[in-house]
């Protein structure tokens, strides 16, 4: 089996003898599905489960696969175009690779690729321009962020960033106090944005160091779970003490 045979694969599905199912879906029934199977592929990534990393790579590429299909049908695009179009730009955007351009370092690469898009008039926006508005809260936060230090907005240190943190929590504090639930809210997203700065600043990825802390809640949970189940309890039966003890048993795992 190879790409083209994958290709008429879909076609056939979305074609008059293919599948009820697939004939019906438009883009808007498939995104869902389509954000459901990267995030299935970035779990893989993250267990380093390489079965799974080769299922889910081509549950994507189908759920792309049926996407380029759908434009063939409207008449504006086909998978071959797709393939076409981004191999054009990793060319253009490589000439010190394919070309005879000097680029010795990755900074030299994103000097040069800066100086590109202002040739190309792609500067005339804002520096933080081009952030996708549908991307996970705090990637775009961590983008954008790192966009506008880019373009000069960085005086700060880490130092000024945690006077900041500090500033943030009480203002939540006073918001909790006033019990207004718009300042709440804008005030939580004050304290997100900065968590998301001192992120930056140490070099980690927000996202995924909340995911890791998400999946190391639900491991302690479950242990917590199975060990109130062996003393015939319910979590709900429990003391805030006796959960207490049960926590940090599986902390120490």
């Amino acid at each position: 089996m190879n790409f083209e045979e994958l290709v008429d694969i879909v076609a056939k599905l979305r074609g008059p003898d293919g599948c009820p199912w697939d004939r019906e879906q438009t883009r808007e029934s498939l995104r869902p599905y389509l954000v459901e199977e990267f995030y299935e592929l970035i779990d893989a990534l993250e267990e380093n489960d390489h079965q799974g990393m080769e299922e889910e790579s081509g549950d994507l590429l189908f759920q792309i696969l049926l996407q380029s299909r759908l434009s063939k049908e409207e008449g504006k695009f086909d998978i071959n175009d797709v393939i076409e179009g981004i191999a054009r730009k990793m060319i253009k955007r490589h000439p010190h690779v394919f070309g005879d351009k000097d680029l010795r370092t990755s900074e030299d690469v994103s000097k040069w690729w800066r100086e590109h898009k202002k040739k190309e008039g792609k500067s005339c926006g804002s520096a933080i321009d081009g952030v996708p508005q549908s991307l996970p809260a705090l990637i775009r936060a961590q983008q954008v962020q790192f966009k506008a230090a880019k373009a000069g907005f960085d005086r700060e240190n880490i130092k000024d960033v945690f006077e900041k943190l500090e500033q943030e929590i009480m203002e939540l504090k006073d918001a909790l106090n006033r019990k207004k639930h718009e300042e709440i809210e804008d005030e939580l997203g004050d304290l997100f944005f900065v968590l998301v700065r001192i992120a930056g600043s140490v070099k980690v990825n927000p996202e995924d160091a909340l995911r890791k802390t998400i999946k190391k809640f639900i491991q302690r949970f479950r242990r917590i779970e199975t060990e109130a189940s062996k003393q015939d309890k319910n979590l709900t039966d429990m003391t805030p003490a006796e959960m207490d003890v049960l926590w940090n048993e599986a902390k120490r795992e």
